[in-house]
């Protein structure tokens, strides 16, 4: 009988997969995304006049849809393990859907925080949750080019995102709404759709994939296998020691500076855009704003693709993540000191770029020395302490521009808990006794 050339079987596996499931999990990413900085496109076009909101109340709303998400994060996507990905996530995207279509009819600020706070709670899991299932699909050694590929969709997101709700908002009196009415109903309706889609489009595990052959089933079957068996051999992992491993909490720290910078930018991108009239007295129109918020975006897609081609060739290090970190938090103050609109942009393109060169490589370690629930909770409590940043970045964000009328201090701080990311990971890296791209056991670490 003939063996399989398993070189081949290994490239044609990944090939599906990244074909197969990649394209449309980062289509429901891209929806999410979409849907949860909607507000950010909302804000400077009329709603903040229509609900008439401060700049502290903007970005308490912004924020507070992450007291729900954080709160949930962890239960989510411990059910997601018990249930399977298929059902949970699909669920976790209609319930999104149905509460975002709500805002097309918010009438007060007070209704704006609640759902604001619903749509959290109906988020919940949904990020970590795609995380981990696109991590029991492929071993380690080709998660950070999955990852990577998987991680495209958000900064696409306000790349054809940011246009999309632009022209959504022209369309001011469409069923005699206001533009971004019609916005939030735009956007919304896209997430109950391929919420049912995913039903059917999703596989649970490669065991009941019809678009794998019996010798790529065997293939990946039999490489997570080891893996699993490999990492239950070095620590016998539970939730409970997940909640209490100095290296988990110290990756939520690197990720909370991240994502800090990543909401602050992305709530209040539109809104500096905005005010380049006053600053340098040029004036867009909503389309031109909208393609100009994308501009960064782009230029992130690109350096993230190819910082992550460069990460999956090498092995994924620790200068992959602590170099962007760097490089972000020196550039968002540099922003503060361009002289035209075109400089401002490209300098919040370099942090963009940081931000989304380190966020896919970061993903990569968790699953690296955790399996099963364990690493289930694990990604859950990372994300969860890390999305408190997004509550965090929102409020603070708008607290400090109405005291000082100004986001000059509010991007000190986004630069500051960036370069704190930076410092975390290469202290991360000094403390371990291997390199932090390596496996190692929990008990090693306790």
């Amino acid at each position: 009988m003939r063996k399989p050339n398993l070189a081949a079987v290994e490239q044609s596996a990944i090939r599906k997969i990244s074909w197969r499931l990649v394209p449309f999990v980062a289509l429901m990413f891209f929806i999410n995304f979409l849907d949860r900085t909607a507000i950010s496109f909302a804000g400077p076009n009329g709603m903040t006049q229509d609900l008439g909101i401060t700049a502290l109340q903007f970005g308490l709303a912004s924020g507070v849809f992450f007291i729900g998400y954080i709160l949930l994060e962890v239960p989510s996507n411990l059910a997601l393990h018990r249930f399977g990905a298929r059902r949970w996530l699909a669920r976790i995207m209609i319930s999104w859907g149905i509460v975002s279509l709500l805002f097309t009819w918010v009438s007060s600020v007070q209704g704006l925080y609640t759902l604001r706070l619903l749509l959290g709670i109906a988020e919940a899991g949904f990020f970590p949750g795609a995380i981990l299932y696109l991590s029991m699909w492929v071993p380690a050694r080709h998660r950070s080019k999955i990852l990577s590929l998987f991680y495209l969709a958000q900064p696409l997101t306000v790349v054809f995102g940011a246009p999309l709700a632009a022209g959504l908002i022209e369309q001011h009196g469409l069923f005699g709404l206001d533009g971004w009415r019609v916005m939030f109903m735009g956007v919304s309706i896209p997430a109950i759709l391929i919420g049912i889609a995913a039903l059917f489009w999703l596989v649970d595990a490669p065991r009941q994939a019809k678009w794998l052959n019996e010798e790529e089933k065997n293939w990946l079957t039999s490489e997570l296998e080891k893996e699993h068996q490999t990492k239950q051999y070095q620590a016998h992992h539970s939730v409970r020691s997940v909640m209490g491993n100095g290296r988990v909490w110290m990756l939520c720290l690197i990720y909370f500076g991240f994502i800090y910078g990543l909401y602050a930018l992305a709530f209040f991108l539109p809104t500096i855009i905005s005010g380049f009239q006053q600053q340098f007295g040029t004036t867009f129109n909503v389309m031109q704003k909208g393609l100009i918020t994308g501009v960064p975006y782009l230029i992130a897609a690109v350096v993230m693709f190819f910082w992550s081609k460069d990460a999956t060739r090498r092995g994924c290090k620790t200068w992959h993540i602590a170099i962007p970190a760097l490089a972000g938090g020196v550039s968002v103050p540099m922003a503060l000191y361009m002289d035209s609109p075109l400089a401002t942009i490209l300098v919040i393109a370099i942090t963009a770029s940081s931000i989304f060169a380190a966020l896919p490589n970061f993903w990569t370690l968790p699953t690296q020395f955790l399996t099963g629930a364990s690493a289930a909770a694990a990604i859950a409590l990372i994300n969860t302490l890390g999305n408190v940043a997004g509550f965090s970045a929102g409020y603070i964000t708008g607290a400090l521009h109405d005291a000082t009328s100004s986001y000059a201090l509010p991007m000190f701080v986004v630069g500051g808990f960036m370069l704190l990311s930076a410092i975390l990971m290469l202290l991360l890296n000094r403390r371990r006794s291997q390199p932090l791209h390596q496996p190692t056991s929990l008990a090693q670490e306790q």
